[in-house]
């Protein structure tokens, strides 16, 4: 248990049997009343975003989550299987939980996993990622690096809007939260 005074981004609360993460918070102090807590909170399990204020100094219930470096393995049908890089234990995470993060999944990368009661909850991949690209149409005489953008198809199989100059075989940097080219590596 912790009072609203002691929340902070990226604590996990325990509200009304859901998991919900701490995006934002601000305590307001009115000229006229008691102090109160807003808060902005989303659901770990479903992504849902709500608003929600509590008195100043109210209970509210921490949840214990556990986050472990952790190597993705391999693909098992819908599921990813992780290894506990210091247990060396595997951890099989539903498709559902991986998310997008499967997108920029490669076997042998490093990503945090976090678990509550030893459910996976969800998983977190590096800012950025190293791929080569399998794919793309060739560039054409007269292309610049400031012209457009074409479809490129990475080693996961996902596709990324890169610069008219790249080309098959070569290796890009991606950013794994919106998919966006960042340069060559």
């Amino acid at each position: 248990m912790a009072t609203t005074n002691d929340l902070k981004n990226g604590l996990v609360l325990n509200l009304d049997g859901d998991l919900w993460s701490v995006v934002e918070f601000q305590h307001v102090k009115p000229g006229k009343g008691g102090a109160f807590v807003r808060t902005t909170l989303k659901n770990v399990l479903s992504g849902k975003v709500v608003d929600r204020t509590f008195n100043a100094g109210t209970k509210v219930d921490t949840a214990t989550v556990d986050k472990r470096t952790m190597q993705y393995l391999y693909a098992d049908g819908e599921d990813f299987v992780f290894m506990d890089l210091e247990s060396f234990d595997q951890l099989t995470v539903s498709g559902g939980t991986v998310g997008d993060a499967s997108k920029f999944l490669l076997p042998e990368a490093e990503a945090t996993v976090a678990t509550h009661e030893g459910v996976p909850l969800y998983i977190e991949l590096p800012t950025s990622v190293i791929l080569e690209v399998t794919y793309t149409e060739p560039g054409l005489q007269g292309d610049r690096s400031t012209g457009g953008n074409k479809p490129a198809t990475v080693e996961t199989g996902a596709t990324v809007q890169v610069p008219l100059f790249v080309s098959t075989g070569e290796k890009i940097k991606v950013d794994t939260r919106d998919g966006r080219y960042l340069g060559r590596a």
